[in-house]
């Protein structure tokens, strides 16, 4: 009996010990990458350069860091397919793979970017790539309405430029648009309007992107634009992306939505008068991004939908560049490359 009872007693450290190892295995697993490889991935040569081939740098990066969103736009091109995020750790390491191979600028984007640890890990990361990589230009994406004061507090400064999204000044086009929240009553416009004070009370350029369909494409947004100020006024056409909002696979359906060129060219040119205008078509818009996905794979969008390269995180950055289908022609044509560090703007806070 003594000798049974000693055994039971001394098998306890090793079962703790035992227990700590399995959840430590569990926590890993969790973090890992999946396989990269996926069923749709390109999964050509990645490893060579055509011979002759110009060397592709990134010198603009837009980084949606995740796919979650609290809003349900209906427009939406890069939507809920994963919940992945990337251990911060390995994001950083991303993020000093691209400024070493000549990246300026990056845009952190989603889905809502600000919904990941309530915007604890956007913050690190904007900080991140303004004090240990020195970037020259630092942008957030967002739809606004998960900001906080207190955020602009501890991140504003390492932040040049913030867009929030905003489609109508009507708040029941937002809501056909799906650009609000269904559990709260929240009014999207205010949330814009708080976000651009607190730009500039915390020295932060404010821009806004709007994306032109079938239900504000006859709206006059003049005087609302006017009295914002942003220092950009992005205006996209609906586009469609097969798989993300088109096709039997996509989680939208724009295909509703869409707006002919000439109705999206009837808009620019009743806001011809905002200094801040910048308007992108779909011709323009398609291929003219530098799109990194959750998994820091670039989204090659010619074929009419988002074809993954490998991670860079596995392949490098110069062999991912390879699959991302860039323009770099129509990025410049564009106005791509422009004033985007707010130490150059000379802006009247």
């Amino acid at each position: 009996m003594a000798i049974t009872q000693y055994v039971s007693i001394a098998t306890i450290p090793l079962l703790i010990i035992l227990s700590a190892f399995i959840a430590v295995w569990i926590k890993s697993r969790r973090n890992r990458r999946p396989p990269q490889i996926p069923i749709n991935v390109r999964v050509e040569d990645q490893t060579t350069t055509k011979e002759g081939e110009p060397s592709l740098k990134p010198i603009s990066v837009n980084y949606h860091l995740t796919r979650q969103c609290n809003y349900k736009c209906g427009f939406c091109f890069h939507t809920a397919k994963t919940s992945f995020v990337l251990p911060i750790e390995e994001a950083r390491k991303g993020l000093t793979l691209l400024k070493n191979d000549g990246m300026e600028k990056v845009n952190f984007a989603g889905g809502e970017p600000f919904i990941v640890k309530r915007g604890a890990y956007l913050g690190e990361l904007v900080r991140f790539c303004k004090e240990d990589l020195q970037l020259p230009s630092v942008t957030v994406v967002s739809n606004g309405s998960l900001i906080t004061e207190k955020w602009f507090e501890k991140y504003g400064k390492y932040l040049d430029i913030l867009a929030v999204s905003c489609d109508s000044f009507d708040p029941e086009t937002n809501r056909l648009i799906g650009r609000c929240q269904n559990s709260t009553k929240k009014d999207h416009l205010e949330s814009l309007y708080r976000v651009r004070d607190w730009c500039q009370k915390y020295e932060v350029a404010f821009k806004i992107n709007t994306v032109v369909n079938v239900h504000n494409k006859n709206e006059d947004m003049n005087a609302y634009i006017s009295e914002l100020g942003p220092c950009r006024w992005k205006v996209f056409q609906c586009l469609l992306i097969g798989g993300e909002n088109a096709g039997k696979d996509a989680i939208r359906n724009a295909e509703g939505m869409v707006v002919t060129s000439q109705e999206f060219k009837d808009f620019c040119e009743r806001h011809i008068n905002i200094t801040s205008l910048v308007p992108e078509s779909n011709e323009q818009m398609k291929d003219s991004y530098l799109i990194l996905d959750e998994y820091m794979r670039f989204l090659d969008c010619t074929r009419g939908s988002k074809d993954p390269s490998r991670s860079l995180l596995d392949v490098g950055v110069k062999n991912a560049l390879k699959f991302s289908g860039f323009d770099e022609k129509m990025f410049l044509k564009r106005g791509g490359k422009y004033t985007w560090s707010k130490a150059d703007m000379k802006l009247d806070w």
